[in-house]
């Protein structure tokens, strides 16, 4: 019954977690700092938790009876923070701000939210254990307790990013994690009932006290006091901590790579971790029953992991993105989704089994055995045990994530950091083995040891070496990798940065692409050009007297660049979170940009574009978003009606702003979601479409304040105004002569377009639907019929566009021409 338990307090665990950590980046930010602050933070307080409860809580209580209060706990804070973030948010977005003391803050805004309930989900295991003994076969069930945690924790990752978080939202997931915590406390309050402190039930405990030939335990609490050489062990499960939580984060880098970063890869990634966790867990726990000599299990296991680390390196640069399949030749999403979970278990699994079987060997290696006390102490705190152990683990991890994350990657690359992880795994094998105790290494003569060592040491020097680099055509093209080989052109430069890895290219005909996320995200190709410069030539040229513009997201500095041009602007800010990004991949543009970044009236701004915007004061004449793929895990939070009230809250009078609307690799339920989303804050909005070969390829979407209303006069004085004709030139180089050809790119806009976003789903903070509508369409390309849905309501706009009856009248042929046929007749 506590193995089913352990499931269920798992899976309230996994989807609070995601919950959580979903609603905290929506405040501080979904930068690796403010992410690597929500982990740190979340990890440090389950090592807190299961360190204080065996000193703040009497072994005197009711093992169960601990454990179900905790549960509560959990479920109320789970609760609360639904209520409270929005509270806290206000508060962090009103004095929060950039730099040292914005970091900070990030970091006390999580601590008060997080620090309560991992305090409590941390002491969940230590208040369970003081229920077994420290024996051989307690510790194997804290094993079995611990996988099935982690099979639980399986079941809520997939059940959260798969359906509760896609089909409904934050607090209803919530609430299914609530009643997780409720039915476990339930049914421990119920076992409590019939069992005493020790843990046996009151009919048997005397049957099995006499059959085990020992005193009844009296639940007096002593300190528990390590074998030989037990602070190497701790060390030693540390060290498996940290390689743990660095390889998930490493490998979750490359993965997301390969299958796409979508919301849907990183739950089948966690996934995939936990199960190898909880196999290994399970395997352990089996091993610490029966093996006489754990540590030495223990020691072995991280020589192995030396081994399954490199066959995981190897895998995911040097084999899975070279199989020879394309992501096209199914339309099935469920077989794509199975695909790159077969291929995750493939390259991840040896390790995380490893890692899962690390924590009973090393529970197990730390309790003194019959041949030394000469008999099980009934009277050892198993809670003790258990916190320093699963702290000493935590801390490890803690290290791990954070160091990948923030400093490894971007410092050494993926190469150097997993070949980190292996001499680090060595170092763990080798003062395990290498300090035995006595009784052991009489088992285990010291020679053999010392030969076996050596060997595995010497074999371990040519993995750690043999560990390859990551292929620049993985970094640029990802998924399809194998389908492009031969005709991907050069790849110019790749680089892995602290939040993202990107790459340029260059095909023969010279066109030059910016890659991001393993696809390419802009190139010098004419359909993105267009796109790019019309979303910043708009910016400037519809508003009267834009002086300050805000550009969410450099790319290829090509929408920024044209921002820069025009006289009018006075200040560009460009809000990027990869550092790498400006300073490296936009002066590849160079041409195309104008050299932006270097431009005198630029500022780049490197945070997240919401946390920047959200605690920001300033105000500006124009807000644009360079191209951004909804389906980019985060990238939905930029799309939220909060986000885009938050955006017409920081306009000026008059004031504008542009938003790039994706079309290929989408699905007309997420575009539905983006233009309804960007509707309900902008009900005077339109939008101007951006074809190729006479096909829908994106949009841009134009919101103001105000009514809307374009003079056409004044914007085509500009573009004859010799002041402009850097303007005029950019325009006529994406076959935009004229004013009038400008606005002919209208394609509708937020009155005529309420049948087609009748049935649209609502992009809020609370319900990030628009990252799980837009994941679905990551192999589907079916713009033209999407475009071609929108066009079906596209009118003549009445009363939006101004000036003389010449250009007007120019305007509204052009448009007209291309009306549907019954709206001409």
């Amino acid at each position: 019954m506590l193995l089913l338990l352990f499931v269920g307090s798992g899976a309230a665990a996994l989807i609070y977690e995601i919950v959580w950590l979903q609603l905290l980046q929506l405040v501080v930010g979904s930068s690796a700092v403010s992410v690597g602050v929500l982990l740190g933070t979340f990890m440090g307080g389950m090592c807190l938790g299961s360190l204080l409860l065996p000193r703040l809580v009497s072994a005197d209580r009711h093992p169960l009876r601990v454990y179900a209060c905790l549960e509560i706990g959990i479920g109320i804070f789970g609760v609360l923070l639904l209520f409270v973030m929005p509270l806290v948010g206000y508060v962090y977005t009103t004095w929060g701000g950039a730099g040292v003391s914005g970091f900070l803050l990030r970091g006390a805004v999580a601590a008060i939210c997080l620090l309560p309930p991992t305090l409590a989900m941390g002491a969940t295991l230590p208040a369970v254990a003081r229920w077994v003994e420290a024996t051989p076969t307690g510790v194997s069930w804290l094993g079995f307790f611990y996988a099935g945690n982690i099979a639980g924790a399986v079941c809520g990752s997939l059940l959260a990013g798969f359906y509760l978080l896609r089909v409904h939202d934050m607090a209803f997931a919530t609430y299914v994690a609530l009643g997780f915590n409720v039915l476990v406390a339930a049914i421990a309050f119920a076992l409590a009932s019939v069992t005493d402190v020790a843990g046996r039930t009151k009919v048997l405990r005397h049957i099995s006290t006499q059959q085990a030939g020992v005193a009844p335990a009296t639940g007096v609490a002593q300190d528990f006091s390590p074998a030989l050489g037990g602070t190497v062990v701790y060390i030693a499960i540390a060290l498996s901590g940290f390689c743990a939580l660095a390889g998930e984060v490493v490998w979750t880098r490359l993965l997301g790579l390969l299958f796409g970063a979508t919301t849907y890869t990183f739950s089948i990634i966690l996934a995939v971790f936990l199960i190898g966790l909880g196999i290994g867990s399970s395997a352990g726990a089996v091993l610490a029953r029966s093996l006489a000599r754990p540590r030495v299990a223990l020691g072995w296991c991280q020589i192995l992991l030396v081994a399954t680390i490199a066959w995981t390196a190897r895998t995911l640069t040097q084999s899975l993105p070279y199989w020879p399949v394309s992501p096209t030749l199914t339309s099935s999403l469920s077989v794509g989704f199975e695909f790159d979970f077969v291929r995750a278990l493939w390259a991840v699994l040896p390790s995380a089994i490893l890692w899962g079987a690390s924590f009973p060997l090393a529970l197990a290696s730390l309790i003194d055995g019959p041949a030394e006390a000469g008999h099980y102490r009934d009277r050892q705190d198993s809670g003790r045990l258990v916190g320093r152990v699963y702290a000493a683990n935590t801390i490890g991890a803690v290290v791990g994530a954070l160091g990948a994350s923030l400093l490894l990657i971007q410092s050494i690359g993926s190469q150097h950091s997993q070949q980190a992880m292996m001499v680090a795994s060595a170092i763990a094998g080798v003062l395990v083995l290498a300090t035995l105790p006595g009784t052991e290494r009489a088992r285990s003569p010291r020679r053999g040891v010392l030969a076996g060592l050596a060997v595995a040491l010497a074999v371990s020097a040519l993995l750690i070496a043999g560990v390859p680099p990551v292929p620049g055509i993985l970094i640029a093209y990802g998924r399809y990798t194998a389908t492009v080989l031969g005709q991907a052109g050069e790849v110019i430069y790749s680089g892995e940065g602290l939040n993202s890895s990107v790459a340029v290219t260059r095909l023969p005909d010279g066109t030059i692409g910016y890659h991001n996320a393993g696809k390419i995200q802009a190139s010098s190709a004419p359909e993105d050009m267009r796109l790019q410069r019309m979303l910043g030539h708009l910016t400037t040229l519809v508003p009267a007297n834009p002086k300050s513009v805000l550009v969410i997201g450099c790319g290829a500095g090509v929408t920024a660049g044209a921002v820069s041009i025009s006289p009018l602007v006075e200040r560009v800010t460009i809000a990027e979170i990869e550092p790498l990004v400006p300073r490296v991949v936009s002066t590849y543009f160079g041409a195309q940009n104008y050299n932006v970044v270097s431009n005198p009236k630029v500022h780049v701004q490197i945070d997240d574009a919401r946390h920047y915007l959200l605690t920001s004061h300033e105000k500006f004449d124009g807000i644009t978003s360079d191209p951004l793929d909804p389906w980019v895990k985060g990238a939905a939070t930029l799309y939220t009606k909060e986000f885009f009230e938050a955006a017409k809250a920081h306009l000026n009078p008059g004031g504008i702003v542009t938003l790039f609307v994706q079309l290929y690799e989408s699905t007309p339920e997420a575009v539905k979601s983006e233009v309804a989303t960007f509707f309900e804050v902008f009900p005077n909005g339109i939008i101007a479409g951006n074809t190729f070969r006479e096909v829908g390829y994106d949009m841009v979407m134009i919101g103001q304040a105000e009514q809307t209303r374009i003079n056409l006069d004044e914007v085509d004085a500009r573009l004859k105004d010799p002041k402009f004709a850097a303007v005029a030139q950019s325009l006529r180089e994406i076959g935009i002569p004229s004013a009038v050809e400008l606005f002919a790119t209208y394609a509708g806009r937020a009155s005529d377009l309420k049948p087609y976003m009748k049935d649209a789903s609502i992009n809020y903070d609370r319900d990030l639907r628009l990252q799980y509508l837009a994941g679905l369409g990551l192999e589907r390309y079916e713009s033209d019929r999407i475009y071609a849905d929108i066009l079906q309501y596209r009118r003549y706009p009445e009363g939006l566009f101004t000036g003389s009856d010449e250009l007007v009248s120019a305007v509204r042929a052009r448009i007209e021409r291309n009306l549907p046929s019954q709206e001409r007749r």
